[in-house]
């Protein structure tokens, strides 16, 4: 049996092993947090390293360490914990697809394409299941899958490298296992946006359709928001009323993101661009709001 030293020293070997240039050259931001908040999530992270030290070799441990440590934002820690998970455990899909999530919020695309894409493999042909949440909602109840999950975060990853004709593929596998409101809203929302940035315009308003009636969401209600400002049921000008010119929140990284977007694949690049820029002026570093505007800004 390996103790834990051992697997410490497992860390610093994977992290030779796996980590590409872009890890190296990234640079990471922390969260802005609340004092409670802050308290929490280290509490959380010292349980986690209690867990970890207790069993070493315990693919749950090392990756709930992995895990709490990202919530921390220590992401290119975070990074290596999932890559000593992925050598003891390398037909573990789970450690590819946090792992590629870790890479996204650093802005390493290709690592992230390349973790999400192995995990697919790994799930291929096998049954789907529930990935427990890490920052639990509201009510408490898990709304997104495994597959789910790495379909979703590979369109995303394809989707900010600009190579929308993958990411709609990935999407498309993505709806398949999207089994409730919260990941059916998520991923049609990215979806959308894909098919518009390949000109798919009719594709993209069929896409919509089925979000005409009333549906309730647990955690995606900003995008839910942005699916019906697409569908014309809501003005763009009301949702940017909601923000408030503020950038400092997940909510509006998010919410503004999806405004500037309509704005921009509807002409208006302008507006858009100011939208964008106000995003990246704000704290939200790691949201994927945040990373979309800042890769918008990089390509013009």
């Amino acid at each position: 049996m390996r103790t834990a030293l051992a697997v410490l020293i497992i860390i610093f070997i994977s992290t030779a092993a796996y980590s590409q240039p872009c890890l190296l050259a990234a640079r990471e931001v922390a969260p802005v947090l609340s004092g409670e908040t802050l308290s929490l999530y280290e509490k959380n992270l010292e349980d986690a390293e209690a867990v970890h030290l207790e069993k070493p070799n315990e693919a749950d441990s090392i990756l709930w360490l992995g895990r709490r440590t990202a919530y921390l934002g220590r992401y290119k820690n975070a990074v290596r914990i999932f890559s000593s998970g992925a050598v003891l455990f390398k037909d573990d899909a789970r450690f590819y697809r946090h792992r590629g999530h870790r890479y996204l919020t650093l802005r390493c695309f290709d690592d992230a394409i390349r973790d999400f894409e192995r995990a697919v493999r790994l799930t291929q042909g096998k049954p789907d299941e529930i990935e427990p949440d890490g920052l639990p909602n509201s009510q408490n109840i898990p709304t997104s899958t495994l597959q789910a999950n790495i379909w979703y975060h590979l369109g995303l990853a394809q989707y900010l490298k600009g190579d929308f004709v993958r990411a709609l593929q990935a999407y498309e596998e993505a709806q398949k296992v999207s089994g409730n409101n919260d990941m059916r809203v998520a991923t049609t929302y990215w979806h959308y946006m894909t098919l518009r940035r390949l000109g798919k315009k009719k594709e993209a308003k069929k896409l919509l359709k089925p979000f005409s009636e009333k549906i309730e969401v647990i955690e995606n209600g900003d995008y839910l928001k942005l699916i019906r400002l697409n569908r014309g049921d809501v003005k763009a000008e009301a949702l940017l009323s909601e923000i408030q010119g503020d950038a400092t929140t997940l909510n509006s990284a998010s919410l503004g993101y999806g405004i500037g977007n309509y704005f921009l694949y509807n002409g208006d690049k302008e507006k858009a661009m100011t939208i964008f820029r106000k995003i990246v002026a704000g704290n939200q570093w790691a949201s994927f709001g945040f990373i979309a505007a800042e890769v918008e800004i990089s390509r013009r």
